[in-house]
């Protein structure tokens, strides 16, 4: 049905442009929380993971990013397998693992395992380390932070805009866990649900924010944040594709993203953070896999309302992704 005639009302958007402007940054959950969520790319109920005999068997090599032995894990299909997978290997209990990164010990946001691990990479788990609560007095409507989420429902800060509210709170820092808002625990919610909260508490408020951090190896202990603009970073992978996780169905392995592709994810991802203050390339990935065959901006907007639905997406913000999966196409990057 035509844009902006057929379908339901959408929400505004719940971030100011600016808040996609570079910052000091450098995290795609599942299951149900206090506000309901869970699936990739957006609230669902999830399929049972499927027989191990379907499952790919790979195995990578991983350590803890503060300091381990290496380990070997495989048979796992999903984000929260893969964790699982980890604590079993080191012994943890699952809860502690917080997020991955790709070829790297550090706190870098670029490196953020999401929806793909390239057959090469080596993971490095980071785990809970100091907890912290702090008070902000929210001074603009904008506090400058993007958030996104680790695939297993924990909601993080991957990136702080420079001079804004949080930057100028030193004890706040990139891959921080944001564990509860005034008291709310925020365990098990979407990146995008935490976004939504932070930008309709009060101005001229203070409010508390209950966090932890990654635990920090000897070499990182002084670094507030790491990182720069995504995209910037090494591609996945050395060449050998990728293992793709999804939240519903087997774990596939795919060839490395065409050109046209990583362009297009990059340029949805950007988007994403504009309207909606989060970054996710997983679900970045599904609106463009989504929307690359489709011939027009009505046929993508039934799609994303079919598979995407809860997110309510505004129309003018589903017209930019069909523009950006359109210039992405013809080399208009």
């Amino acid at each position: 049905m035509p844009l902006g005639l057929g379908r339901r009302k959408k929400a505004p958007p719940l971030v100011e442009n600016e808040e996609a402007e570079p910052g000091r940054g450098g995290l795609g959950g599942a299951g149900a929380g206090p506000l309901g969520g869970g699936g990739a790319g957006g609230p669902q109920v999830g399929l049972p993971p499927p027989p191990a005999a379907l499952r790919p068997r790979l195995v990578f090599h991983t350590q803890l990013a503060h300091g381990s032995p290496t380990g070997r894990i495989e048979g796992f299909t999903n984000v929260k397998e893969l964790y699982g997978k980890i604590a079993e290997a080191f012994r943890l209990p699952a809860a502690e693992v917080m997020f991955c990164t790709l070829n790297t010990h550090k706190v870098d946001m670029d490196k953020l395992l999401g929806g793909q691990i390239g057959l090469e990479d080596f993971i490095f788990a980071h785990v809970k380390g100091q907890r912290k609560e702090v008070e902000v007095f929210k001074s603009e409507d904008a506090l400058g932070l993007t958030i996104t989420d680790n695939g297993a429902g924990y909601a993080f800060i991957k990136r702080i805009k420079l001079g804004s509210v949080i930057d100028h709170i030193q004890v706040i820092s990139v891959g921080d866990m944001i564990e509860a808002i005034n008291g709310q625990s925020l365990l098990g919610c979407r990146h995008y649900e935490v976004a939504r909260l932070l930008k309709e508490l009060p101005r001229g408020r203070t409010f508390t924010l209950k966090l932890t951090e990654p635990r920090k190896a000897f070499d990182m202990i002084s670094q507030r944040s790491a990182g720069g603009r995504p995209g910037s970073g090494p591609q996945l992978g050395t060449g050998r594709g990728t293992l793709r996780l999804r939240s519903r169905g087997p774990a596939t392995v795919e060839d490395l993203p065409s050109a046209f592709e990583e362009k297009a994810i990059e340029k949805v991802d950007d988007l994403l953070e504009s309207y909606m203050g989060i970054r996710d390339t997983e679900l970045a990935a599904t609106m463009v896999e989504l929307g690359k065959d489709k011939r027009n901006p009505d046929e993508l907007a039934e799609a994303l309302d079919e598979r995407l639905g809860d997110f309510a997406f505004p129309d003018e913000f589903v017209f930019d992704v069909w523009g950006a999966i359109g210039d992405a196409k013809v080399g208009r990057y």
